[in-house]
């Protein structure tokens, strides 16, 4: 994998979620690049993201919007804690400014960068350009999911310990490649 890698691809290329998840064929599927200290997008709509003829759907652009500024505190939150791989983050607040109609018949780009880190906690702002032009300017909280965190960590080490080949084929434990619910609140509750 090169250092150019999306963080999707690099940190969870068995991913599933909607916005993000490498392995979500139905999914937007947004690539997020580190640029500095920014973290950069670019994604192209089809005719069934509009809400109305050539205009982004406000429900695909939060989606992008989140998943794009959750990937961007995730990166780095870790390399503020100095560790390997990101830690589980959850969008704890977040707000959009929908200031025109976003085309959707080029490229949309989406830049975002930290406003505060402190601890398991980073401030995001992203901006949204299509033709040319800024669509939303949203500001977003994220808190790191420290107990997630960890039990992801011991999860990824039991997967190691029986194979992980054992866990892929059983569909009671994986689900196109994320992991089943169940075996998630589970670990958590310990």
């Amino acid at each position: 994998m090169t250092d150019d890698a999306a963080l999707q691809d690099r940190y969870a290329p068995n991913g599933v979620c909607f916005g993000c998840g490498p392995r979500n064929e139905k999914g937007l599927r947004v690539k997020s690049h580190v640029r500095g200290e920014a973290v950069v997008a670019t994604w192209r709509a089809q005719k069934f993201h509009e809400a109305y003829e050539g205009a982004l759907s406000g429900g695909v652009i939060g989606t992008l919007m989140d998943c794009h500024s959750n990937w961007t505190a995730a990166y780095h939150l870790m390399k503020q804690a100095g560790i390997d791989i990101p830690p589980c983050t959850v969008t704890a607040e977040y707000s959009i400014k929908l200031r025109r109609p976003t085309p959707t018949d080029g490229d949309i780009e989406i830049a975002a960068h930290v406003v505060d880190i402190s601890g398991d906690r980073a401030t995001v702002e992203a901006e949204l350009r299509a033709g040319g032009k800024c669509g939303r300017n949203p500001r977003y909280d994220f808190e790191s999911n420290a107990r997630g965190f960890e039990s992801l960590d011991l999860l990824l080490r039991a997967a190691e310990e029986h194979r992980v080949a054992a866990l892929e084929t059983n569909d009671d434990l994986m689900h196109r490649g994320g992991v089943d619910k169940s075996l998630v609140d589970e670990l958590l509750r310990r």
